[in-house]
């Protein structure tokens, strides 16, 4: 596959190196020269400087043999000119626009403008969308550290951390089945210390294991009770800025929990307090402890710092939870500061970059992808794949789970038949039309997936 980025900011360059392990022909359009000699550097891509929506300068990144346009520069204008001008003169098949400004998004006008009569995006990404339903999940599975979404949301593959003390630490997975008679699940991958550990049925988890088991969303707090005590719903949220992401979030949850905004801008301050019905919009700076202190800190169940500073979300978390807010959630851009943060004094640090690309990396998969997530920084990865054909054309319809020869690290974890939950054990039949989840825990394998569940020839 022929793929070429327009805009190598966070979500471009990320995507990028997501992509170019796996595919030998990655074109990155900018026009900062040094950003992209940066990036050639350390990947194996090609670059090309230059404003990404003109033809020549498309042309000269290979757009006329390209399989699909990937434009996520920070202008909308840009990002939908270009896949008009691949549209237009070259018929590039896919192409994929990141659109943030909600008067293009606004389900009014979306489908009236969006198509290839008047703009032709195949795929639209708003950022800020993604990462709001992504932390929204959050908040609404107290005690997780990732909440994913397949088939529709009937089924959830939920990270979370095991804790000593907990029914199912210090017990072999085997066990699972025992404590939970009526709620079936499967771990789908276990990492200890960063060291991902392949879950058989004699795999002990031990205490601070991060655990990802897969199962029906109506038995999700079940599992995790197994796992660690549960944790009361949310009730108070403070959220730390008030952009994009914070309005989104607060728009969405406020008719359900207690919220307080707090941002430094008046005039911002000034059009949430107008827009937002029962949040409370407090005008300061998240850093600023009296404030904190004044707003009873310590009695809030989940501090947010979602403003577009890393510093700034990074030292106002510090703040809240040692000023007594039970949990913390920062957004923060910068992985480096993400993998030094995560797990101390910061429960959860939140990548926009790796929520947004788990979005194009659906669109990007090869076979019926229904859905792709990536995680842990972009190792590993969740897929949700529809089946294909019959024994015949297919490696795995028509075979038991234990009978598929999966690719080193891939655990084939459950699947929705008809609407139906079924979480996979080795006997357990693939059939046509079946959504199979399977968890990668090294994504060095992905491709290998890819290829298992691709249909023959011989099915057409």
């Amino acid at each position: 596959m022929k793929i070429i980025i327009v805009g190598a900011g966070q979500v471009g360059g990320t995507l990028a190196k997501n992509l170019a392990r796996e595919y030998a022909d990655i074109t990155l359009v900018d026009i900062d020269e040094r950003v992209l000699r940066s990036l050639q550097d350390r990947l194996d891509i090609q670059t090309v400087v230059g404003t990404g929506c003109y033809p020549d300068v498309l042309v000269k990144a290979g757009i006329e043999d390209a399989d699909m346009l990937v434009a996520v520069t920070s202008s909308d204008e840009v990002n939908i000119t270009a896949c008009q001008v691949a549209y237009s003169l070259f018929h590039t098949p896919t192409k994929i626009a990141r659109v943030r400004a909600y008067n293009y998004t606004n389900p009014k006008y979306k489908k009236i403008l969006f198509n290839d009569k008047n703009m032709p995006v195949d795929v639209m990404i708003t950022p800020e969308q993604a990462v709001t339903d992504y932390i929204r999940k959050l908040i609404e599975q107290p005690g997780a550290l990732q909440v994913l979404d397949f088939a529709d949301g009937i089924l959830q593959l939920v990270g979370l951390r095991a804790v000593k003390d907990s029914p199912l630490v210090g017990q072999e997975l085997r066990t699972l089945k025992e404590h939970m008679p009526k709620a079936d699940a499967r771990v789908a991958a276990i990492y200890r210390k960063d060291r991902a550990i392949f879950p058989e049925g004699d795999t002990v988890i031990e205490d601070g294991d991060e655990v990802f088991f897969i199962a029906a969303k109506k038995n999700i707090r079940k599992v995790m009770g197994e796992l660690r005590r549960l944790e009361k719903p949310y009730q108070r949220l403070v959220i730390a800025g008030g952009g994009n992401i914070g309005f989104r979030l607060s728009r969405a949850l406020e008719d359900d929990y207690n919220i307080k905004i707090i941002e430094f801008s008046p005039e911002r301050g000034a059009y949430l307090a107008e827009k937002l019905n029962r949040a409370v919009v407090l005008n300061g700076s998240a850093t600023d402890q009296e404030l904190l202190l004044d707003e009873n800190i310590d009695k809030t169940d989940v501090f947010l710092a979602l403003t577009n500073d890393d510093e700034v979300n990074i030292m106002a978390s510090l703040l809240a939870k040692r000023l007594g807010a039970k949990k913390v959630m920062t957004l923060i851009s910068n992985p480096v500061y993400a993998d030094l943060m995560q797990g101390g004094e910061i429960d959860i640090a939140i990548s926009p970059q790796q929520v947004t690309t788990s979005s194009l990396l659906t669109h990007v998969r090869q076979g019926d992808t229904v859905s792709v997530h990536s995680l842990r920084r972009g190792a590993a990865e969740a897929l949700e794949f529809i089946v294909h054909g019959d024994a015949k054309s297919s490696k795995v319809v028509g075979r038991a789970i234990g009978d598929i020869k999966s690719p080193p690290g891939a655990t084939l974890a459950a699947l929705v038949r008809d609407g139906e939950v079924i979480i996979a054990h080795h006997d357990t039949v693939i059939k046509n039309n079946d959504h199979v989840i399977v968890f990668v825990v090294d994504k060095e394998n992905t491709k290998a997936v890819e290829k298992l569940f691709a249909v023959g020839f011989t099915f057409f």
